[in-house]
């Protein structure tokens, strides 16, 4: 016979590997939506393939994601749901995915679209459905809805809001690290500014995102790189300048800095665009002071006046009441207990000098 605490444990023990066993059947892509109806599986992150996409995907915390074909009719379509560490990694990949070529889509979200394939950044995932032609635009947002359910909600880097208005739709890039980085330089092609990889200070917080703007003629790519602190800012900002090459700068490449924000102009057609360009980055510094403060100012004379006579009628009052208490106690001892406490002649002796030939009598006192 089993004793009852093997019992106790075993059953824990298979509480406690049912737990993982569950989790891993529960699935952010929905079974059926709309009329369409599939199988979302586990998908799990591919060991083999260029080398950029897969060390893109480790700098990013690529997991293991969803994958689900569904179907309607006739009509099917393939979605996969791709995983990473939070919504800023996951907006990183989403804006190495893009290009130009794609449209911004109907839906009230960061997505993009071309003939064949949608992608869709929801909180820390990023959804790709393709063909998009064969789902309807109704259909497609309960899709995205049922997807986003589950979705993190953190905001996404506020260094994508200091880009100025204007830039090529498709050509922001967003980096966290190295490799981002250097994929970002070479969809822009500028790859002649490769040495500012190692110099932009990735390991110490740094965040930076790319944009390429045109207008009419002149032209340029605008690289923004945010630190945590000005200081961080000021010390990378002497090590990003020697990156540059001679004859970059002599093409009007700059760098300048606002508090802890880099702002670097590569190869802008003119000096004026540049510094257009540059002057109308979003960015402003606000210095603030929590320390309560009060202002000091003089009371009326009038008010002051009126004090003074309150607090010192109020004092000769209470100099009034003492008094007449103090005397009305020895009265009223006196009267009532004769000689018991304050007219006891036979304790009292008086020291005399004797200028007189009459004795003083204690008793003269009460």
């Amino acid at each position: 016979m089993r004793k009852p605490h093997l019992i106790i444990i075993g059953a824990l023990m298979a509480a406690s590997a049912a737990v993982p066993w569950a989790s891993a059947q529960q699935t952010v892509l929905p079974a059926h939506f709309s009329k369409w109806s599939g199988q979302p599986s586990a998908e799990r992150v591919e060991t083999e393939g260029p080398s950029n996409s897969i060390n893109l995907w480790k700098e990013t915390g690529r997991t293991t994601g969803e994958f689900s074909q569904y179907a309607s009719g006739d009509a099917k379509i393939n979605v996969r749901l791709e995983k990473y560490r939070d919504p800023s990694n996951a907006y990183e990949v989403y804006t190495a995915l893009i290009s130009p070529e794609m449209h911004p889509s109907t839906l009230d979200r960061t997505s993009a679209v071309d003939g064949d394939r949608l992608f869709a950044l929801l909180g820390s995932n990023i959804l790709e459905v393709r063909p998009t032609t064969a789902i309807s635009t109704e259909d497609l947002t309960a899709l995205v809805q049922a997807a986003s359910a589950h979705a993190d909600q953190t905001p996404l880097p506020p260094i994508r809001t200091y880009l100025p208005r204007g830039f090529t739709d498709g050509t922001q890039k967003y980096a966290l690290g190295p490799v981002a980085f250097h994929n970002a330089l070479t969809a822009l092609k500028q790859e002649e500014f490769a040495g500012l990889v190692n110099e932009a200070g990735f390991a110490l917080g740094a965040e930076a995102i790319f944009a390429h703007y045109h207008a009419g003629k002149d032209e340029a790519v605008l690289l923004l790189i945010e630190y945590p602190t000005p200081q961080l800012a000021e010390q990378h900002l002497r090590h990003l300048e020697q990156a540059i090459s001679p004859a970059a700068k002599h093409a009007g490449s700059s760098i300048e800095r606002n508090a802890s924000l880099l702002s670097l102009v590569l190869r802008p057609t003119s000096a004026a665009y540049g510094n257009a360009l540059r002057s109308a980055v979003n960015y402003e510094t606000h210095v603030t002071w929590h320390e309560p403060s009060s202002t000091v100012t003089d009371p009326p004379w009038a008010y002051i006046l009126a004090k003074i006579f309150i607090f010192t009628g109020f004092f000769m009052v209470v100099a009034i009441v003492l008094g007449a208490a103090f005397g009305g106690v020895r009265v009223v001892a006196k009267n009532l207990f004769p000689g018991k406490f304050f007219d006891r002649p036979e304790q009292m002796d008086v020291l005399q000098l004797g200028l007189s030939s009459k004795r003083i009598d204690s008793r003269d006192f009460y």
